[in-house]
């Protein structure tokens, strides 16, 4: 799988899945620009780990939730970069907590950066890449879209509507050149998911899981590097659960 010459954009790059994500497409070429909202340094070493393999990174800050933020950042990279090939909608927050004790607030966070975020940097986003006539639109959904988790409504309503979109874009994009397809991890090792983990228990979560483990934020990596290469150029509109076998 080789991206060279390919620009990719990855919102909240710099952490988690995200930061994973970010270096393994960079080490199979492509040019890599990492969008945080608010922690420049850990950004800063994702780039300077990017760079100590001799590959190419650049840190864009942007709270994806804000549409002129979010369209000025992809802006931005295409005036550094030239283009942009590859975006992976990954920015996500969570804010838990049963229905009848969620703040609004809660819920307003969780759909603006989960949900309209993907929106803000797809829209502005798409439009180079129809001129290119070529384009990989990866979203991170969860599997929690697909099954709902009772504490978790906000989560799992902007996750379900991710899955929603991905699949009208895929239907508006496929003449293009461009693909739009949805992952969705099931348990994943990050600090997003280690207060969850904590809560239910690990060792019985991964009872539930077949293949007896957490997963690791490179196993969704790799998955995206796939969706993202000429290998995966007739797969589109798809939603691919990557969670060890939990929901089977």
């Amino acid at each position: 799988m080789d991206l060279s010459g390919k620009v990719c954009l990855v919102t909240g790059g710099s952490r988690g899945i995200g930061r994973s994500i970010s270096i393994k497409l960079a080490r199979l070429g492509a040019r890599v620009a990492l969008n945080y909202k608010s922690n420049e340094e850990q950004a800063q070493r994702v780039v300077s780990e990017i760079e100590s393999f001799n590959g190419e990174a650049a840190a864009f800050r942007a709270d994806v939730a804000d549409y002129q933020q979010a369209s000025q950042m992809v802006d931005e990279v295409v005036q550094k970069f030239g283009r942009i090939d590859i975006l992976v909608n990954n920015a996500g927050v969570t804010r838990d907590g049963l229905l009848l004790r969620m703040d609004e607030r809660d819920w307003d966070e969780v759909i603006n950066t989960n949900l309209k975020g993907m929106f803000n940097t797809t829209k502005s986003a798409v439009k180079f890449m129809v001129k290119q006539r070529w384009g990989r639109i990866i979203n991170i959904s969860s599997v929690v879209g697909i099954y709902g988790n009772a504490g978790q409504a906000n989560y799992a309503a902007a996750k379900a509507g991710v899955i929603g979109f991905t699949k009208s874009l895929a239907k508006e994009l496929g003449s293009r050149g461009i693909t739009v397809n949805a992952v969705a991890p099931g348990f994943i090792r990050t600090d997003m998911t280690s207060e969850l983990l904590k809560k239910a228990g690990e060792n019985l979560v991964v009872e539930k899981i077949p293949l007896k483990r957490i997963g690791e934020p490179e196993d969704v990596a790799n998955l995206v590097a796939f969706l993202v290469s000429e290998e995966a150029n007739y797969i589109t509109g798809q939603i691919i659960a990557i969670d060890g076998g939990l929901t089977l």
